[in-house]
């Protein structure tokens, strides 16, 4: 049964986001939505609110349907209010008295423990605020739930955990989700909506047989478009040849019969379509600068501790070598963060190293964190690079166009970008410091798909050595030639992270 029903819809911001867009939401539908960053998946879910009226098109929905629409960001009123709290006040005023029961029901369901239920949202990690958020729509009992980026902040415990609470809500409640995690869209969703600015096209498959899908029709498109092109191309030659002959002739048959032939040409190129090509967001491209040591990095028995001198746990004998890619395995707080500060630390600072952290002299550094703590927000993307790197004033603003932040954006603080041009302008940052080893952790946040695979093939493209953490399976699996775990205060070096993977995902199950 349809609940929601979109007939031609179409959104127009300078450019159009989506337009002529035909789509039915019913029971059953667990829809994702793919899309680059700023091409429109937040629009099209704030237009099935009603939150946001479309350029053209029309939205029906079933009379009375509750939507319930989770965004990104935490409402600034909600920041001194208590995670429960947040929860019970979105129950409507006649069942607020009578019906708190609800609020305990969906807290058990999301696993919240007893103690996080009463602490403010602001003191709650990224990842407990966006389930405070869930929760507070899904309280709400709505008819149709919209999810925009779900997986933001949440760690693969949490991750894991929501995917199988979506799973198991009734399957009468569609579920929207847009989202850049692959992986978490493979294992939630049933159909996939790719965003375009003309036709959006849609597979009633999950994300990755859907992408596979899609490049199918691409490629078809492509192949029709052109055989049409050399079509008309040889209409035209032919009538070039009967015209030249007409005019020596001077018959008149010819004359009409070329320009019969111009007319077809003209009609095939006006309906032959050109497969879809993806406007970029901003190039990611990286560099290495290589070094002629085969080990970088050693480890003996380092203690890695909290800021408070509690140890995690030791590493033992370890070392990090030329086009070693090591993913760092681990559930949120063993200590992923802290190795990697560490290394940091003893690369920058090699004077106040930590004991037992041995760099060779020829390593270079680059290291990007998920806080993108490496760009201040209050500088400007020109001045940023100008001052950095000796590259001039033209080159830099070259360089900025070409990954994502363009004229316009050049001479404005940092701080009103994108989350996307950010991590963007990030790795044009770690590019031009060009070195021989990186340092990432969460290195994807904020990329959307084409980012993320742009990111891998620059990491696998150049055999850059790195170490990173990662909550993004399909980024992990893509990237990592050694895994090492941490858990029960060891680091062990395992050959796969699957069964990390299934571990996380049954003890959440």
């Amino acid at each position: 049964m349809a609940l929601i029903s979109l007939k031609s819809l179409g959104v127009t911001m300078g450019a159009p986001l989506f337009s002529n867009l035909d789509l039915t939401i019913g029971t059953g539908d667990r829809l994702g939505i793919v899309a680059a960053n700023g091409r429109g998946k937040s629009t099209l879910l704030k237009c099935l609110t009603g939150e946001m009226e479309p350029t053209s098109g029309d939205i029906t929905r079933t009379r009375g349907l509750r939507i319930g629409f989770v965004e990104q960001a935490v409402p600034a009123a909600l920041a001194e209010h208590g995670f429960q709290q947040v929860v019970a006040d979105a129950l409507p005023a006649e069942q607020a008295e009578s019906e708190q029961w609800r609020v305990d029901v969906v807290l058990d369901s999301l696993d919240v423990p007893q103690p996080m239920r009463e602490r403010p949202m602001r003191a709650l990690s990224g990842g407990w605020q966006r389930l405070a958020l869930i929760a507070r729509v899904w309280v709400t009992d709505p008819d149709v739930l919209l999810l925009d980026e779900p997986t933001n902040h949440l760690d693969l415990a949490k991750i894991s955990q929501f995917e199988t609470w979506l799973n198991a809500l009734p399957r009468e409640v569609p579920v929207v989700i847009a989202s850049h995690d692959r992986a978490f869209l493979d294992a939630t969703t049933n159909r996939t909506l790719f965003l375009r600015p003309e036709q959006s096209p849609a597979f009633a498959l999950p994300y990755s047989r859907a992408r596979d899908a899609l490049s199918e029709v691409d490629a078809s498109t492509e192949r029709k478009f052109q055989r049409d092109m050399k079509a008309a191309q040889q209409l035209r030659r032919q009538a070039a040849k009967l015209n030249n002959i007409g005019i020596n002739s001077g018959s008149d048959l010819l004359t009409v019969k070329t320009k019969q032939l111009n007319q077809r040409a003209q009609r095939l190129e006006e309906v032959a379509a050109p497969a879809h090509r993806e406007r970029s967001a901003g190039a990611i491209k990286l560099a290495n600068r290589g070094t002629h040591a085969k080990v970088l990095i050693t480890l003996d028995d380092v203690a890695v501790e909290t800021p408070d001198g509690t140890l995690l746990f030791r590493t033992g004998k370890r070392h990090i070598c030329q086009d070693d890619r090591i993913v760092l395995l681990g559930r949120n707080g063993v200590g992923k963060s802290r190795l990697i500060s560490l290394i940091r630390n003893a690369i920058v600072e090699p004077e106040t190293a930590t004991q037992g952290v041995k760099v060779t002299p020829s390593t270079v550094l680059g290291y990007n964190d998920q806080a993108l703590s490496g760009i201040s927000g209050d500088d400007t993307p020109l001045a940023m690079l100008s001052r950095r790197f000796d590259v001039g004033e033209q080159r830099a603003r070259s360089l900025l166009a070409g990954a994502g932040v363009g004229i316009d954006m050049q001479e404005r603080r940092i701080g009103v970008l994108s989350g996307g041009q950010k991590a963007r302008l990030m790795m044009l940052a770690l590019r031009l410091a060009n070195p021989n080893f990186y340092l990432l952790d969460e290195p994807t946040n904020h990329l959307d798909i084409d980012g993320q695979e742009a990111l891998e093939t620059e990491l696998l493209a150049h055999q850059a050595s790195c170490v990173l953490a990662s909550h993004d399976r399909s980024f992990i699996r893509a990237i990592g030639n050694r895994f090492w775990l941490i858990e029960k205060r060891r680091l062990t070096e395992i050959d796969s992270p699957e069964d990390f993977f299934r571990s996380v995902a049954e003890g959440n199950g």
